[in-house]
Order: structure tokens, then C-alpha cells, then sequence
């Protein structure tokens, strides 16, 4: 599906930068997530898509980049809301949860689809100071 997504972006105009995996075998997800989401969070692109078997491992792993807001949508209206009200900057969709023609109209909501600010960007804003809390720090 990630080749697929890819050539259809790449369709639509969009510059695609694949950062792998580049074959058939197992692959550790949190790899890929790490790259993308680092790009993202360096503001070198200005978001990012990732796949795998259900989304859900590749946004917990994006997620753990600071300035990632990783949102897995399984439909339309999720994706649009990730986007709107959550400032979301990657899509996790998930290629055994989806067929092509949904993570297309998924994919599509959810690169058009504009953040709306207001009571919204207060709430990502609290987002942003949760993960620079310096208790965070004593965790590790």
C-alpha cells in the first residue's frame, strides 16, 4: 500500500521523499517512524504518512518525537478532525485496515484539511507543553 500511496501523491503533485522500507520482508516499524517523524519534527517536510499493518505501532512511535502529532484514521471524518482540531503534521494508516480506494479518500481529507485553531489550538498548545515538561526529563 506505502508504493501505491506513494505513486498516487506523486500523481497528484506532490513531492513524495520515501524513507523505506524498500522490500517484501519484516521490517521494524519504529525505524521508519523515527525517520519520518524527525523530518517532520525538524520542519524539513511539512508532514509526513507512514504505513503499516494497522497505523497503530507507527504513530506510537512517532509520537515519541517531540513536536509529532501522529494520528492514525481509519476514515474520512477522523482524518479531517485529526487535522482541524489536533494540528496533526503525520497520518499512520494502517494497509491490513484499509483498501486502497478508503486510504486514498483518507489520505486526500487529511492533506486538505486545515487546522482551525481557536479553543483547538489551546489544547495543542498543552500538547506541546506536556512533552517539554522537564519532569519528562527525570523519567529517563
Amino acid at each position: 500500500m506505502k508504493e501505491r500511496l506513494r505513486t498516487y501523491l506523486q500523481e497528484r503533485g506532490y513531492v513524495v521523499e520515501d524513507c523505506g522500507t524498500h522490500s517484501q520482508r519484516a521490517a521494524d516499524y519504529p525505524d521508519f517512524a523515527h525517520k519520518v517523524a524527525a523530518r517532520v519534527a525538524r520542519r524539513e517536510v511539512e508532514w509526513g504518512v507512514l504505513v503499516c499493518g494497522t497505523g497503530i505501532g507507527m504513530a506510537m512511535a512517532a509520537n515519541k518525537i517531540p513536536g509529532v502529532r501522529a494520528a492514525t484514521c481509519n476514515d474520512t471524518l477522523l482524518a479531517r478532525f485529526a487535522r482541524e482540531h489536533n494540528n496533526a503534521n503525520v497520518l499512520a494508516l494502517g494497509s491490513r485496515m484499509l483498501d486502497e480506494s478508503a486510504a486514498r479518500k483518507i489520505l486526500d481529507t487529511w492533506a486538505t484539511a486545515r487546522f482551525t485553531g481557536g479553543r483547538h489550538k489551546q489544547r495543542v498548545d498543552k500538547l506541546t507543553r506536556i512533552e517539554q515538561d522537564p519532569a519528562m526529563e527525570k523519567l529517563s
